[in-house]
């Protein structure tokens, strides 16, 4: 029988200080070759162990096997240029340099299904695997060949759909796209943004999931997010779309966010993936708070279609902190089905 309200994480956990710099995005591997093959193999392995012995149902890599959730994917395609660099602002919020699109783009060779199948033998456990969606995509990057957004995301989105299928040969359970970019350009995502992540899903018999959340707990969102107001109604400008998509799973960010639970209604019959451990905060949660973002979320979506997850990565936490989330994701969702059992 299927474990109800089955936990996950959003996507990436810390990685171990031999492997890179700790609590730093984009940190650089200290490892070369060989030596790094194997460290983030172990990588793997010890995020793996972190998540089984916390009570993590549904597992991932923790993305230890990628410096950044965009780039590292993007760093094995064709037509783009990592030496030619620009400065672009980011989701409308900072400003990055970003490397150059300068032809067109392709996929000459998996990027991350050696990892997934590397994933698939160490667990029995069912298991998540994420990839950058085409918006997310479009968003990091210069584009100096396709001069259309649209027309670059629909390329990358047959891009992902490659990768994709193979990662579910290798027996991956969930494809999850991570599509931030989601929250910042409305129009442009309901105009052909859910479409083009609906083309990266063609085919695919597992499930998939969109992962749209308000960012890492780095300082240029905890900024943001203070503009934002009492409220955080960006869902509802995209939700009415996604509901009638292919898309299986949505991906949330609820808790201590703005974000009003009853906007979960516009998705009703999706699987809801509820955000309820906030990443922009090194204070762990009790299982008690845990079980309260949960019980708000049951009054919009059915029990058997709610799944307790993290609002978004952890890479930047303190590995200890990132432990601590998980345990009281754990529990907190126990206390959930127990109150549900009786």
């Amino acid at each position: 029988m299927k474990r109800l309200l089955p936990t996950s994480t959003a996507g990436s956990l810390p990685k171990p200080s031999w492997l890179a710099q700790p609590e730093t995005l984009w940190s650089p591997w200290k490892l070369q070759d060989q030596a790094l093959t194997e460290g983030r193999e172990d990588a793997l392995r010890l995020s793996l162990h972190e998540q089984q012995r916390a009570g993590i149902d549904i597992v991932s890599d923790g993305e230890q096997s990628r410096q950044h959730f965009v780039t590292t994917f993007i760093e094995h395609l064709d037509g783009v240029d990592f030496e030619r660099r620009e400065t672009v602002k980011i989701r409308d919020r900072y400003e990055a340099s970003v490397p150059t699109v300068v032809g067109a783009v392709a996929r000459q060779k998996p990027v991350f299904v050696d990892d997934a199948r590397f994933l698939r033998q160490q667990t029995e456990k069912p298991i998540k695997w994420a990839l950058p969606g085409p918006m997310t995509m479009i968003d990091t990057l210069y584009d100096k060949h396709y001069k259309s957004r649209e027309t670059l995301a629909w390329e990358f989105a047959g891009i992902l759909n490659q990768e994709a299928r193979e990662l579910q040969a290798a027996g991956v359970d969930i494809i999850q796209f991570d599509e931030p970019a989601f929250n910042v350009f409305f129009d442009e995502v309901n105009d052909w943004g859910i479409a083009a992540l609906e083309r990266a899903v063609e085919g695919l018999e597992c499930e998939t999931a969109v992962h749209i959340c308000y960012g890492y707990g780095i300082k240029a969102n905890t900024d943001w997010k203070k503009t934002l107001g009492t409220e955080w109604r960006q869902y509802e400008e995209i939700f009415p779309r996604l509901q009638t998509s292919s898309i299986d799973l949505v991906s949330l960010e609820c808790h201590n966010s703005h974000v009003p639970m009853d906007l979960i209604e516009l998705i009703r019959g999706k699987k809801v993936m509820v955000g309820a451990i906030d990443v922009a905060t090194h204070a762990i949660e009790t299982p008690e708070e845990v079980a309260n973002t949960l019980r708000k979320a049951l009054q919009f979506v059915d029990a058997d279609r709610l799944y307790p997850c993290t609002n978004c990565g952890m890479a930047p936490l303190p590995r200890h902190v990132a432990r601590g989330k998980l345990n009281a994701l754990s529990a907190g969702a126990d206390i959930i089905r127990r109150e549900l059992s009786t």
